[in-house]
């Protein structure tokens, strides 16, 4: 009976540490600015991105396992086999999230978002074949303020370490800037 009452206290603890609850409420839009540069031109955009509901454990699990032990060509097919859980949508063209994973950074969280499509190409150099996903890192602060980098057309292998590595299609990521999130009236 102790080790139980033991255990309630630890998870109520853990609880009001904010450590099980998402630090954003879902689900979320947000308005983004997105700028992107070359040497000679910059482009500027507004990025809406819209989560309903971050991604089950299970199926993030499913998906980081398959490009662990089988490479890019087994993990677009896993992530392309999991539900929509929100939007990312710039001007009249829209991909739909497949994976959103949130964790605490410091004052605020991280938010990682990645669609099974790609949202543009910028850039010529390279062929198009194989860059077939948009993917997002945010770090928004506790006023729902924040930046981040963008993918627009990327690909990703498994590090030696067991990290992720981003093959981005253009020169250099598309810079982003979260807009605090206003009340509504």
């Amino acid at each position: 009976m102790r080790r139980v009452v033991i255990g309630c206290v630890l998870l109520i603890a853990f609880a009001a540490s904010g450590s099980i609850r998402a630090a954003a409420q879902y689900p979320l839009t947000l308005v983004v600015s997105a700028q992107a540069k070359n040497a000679t031109s910059t482009v500027t955009s507004t990025l809406n991105i819209r989560v309903d509901r971050l991604m089950a454990e299970a199926n993030r699990t499913r998906v980081t396992d398959a490009l662990l032990h089988g490479g890019y060509g087994n993990f677009l097919p896993a992530l392309r086999t999991l539900p929509a859980i929100g939007a990312i949508g710039l001007e009249k063209r829209e991909v739909q999230l497949k994976y959103a994973r949130e964790q605490p950074d410091g004052k605020g969280y991280r938010l990682t978002l990645v669609a099974d499509r790609p949202l543009f190409f910028l850039g010529a150099e390279k062929a198009r074949a194989g860059y077939e996903l948009t993917i997002i890192d945010l770090r928004i602060d506790e006023q729902g303020a924040g930046t981040g980098t963008m993918s627009g057309a990327a690909r990703v292998k498994p590090g030696p370490d067991g990290s992720v590595i981003l093959d981005d299609f253009a020169e250099a990521p598309v810079e982003l800037t979260v807009r605090p999130s206003r009340p509504s009236k």
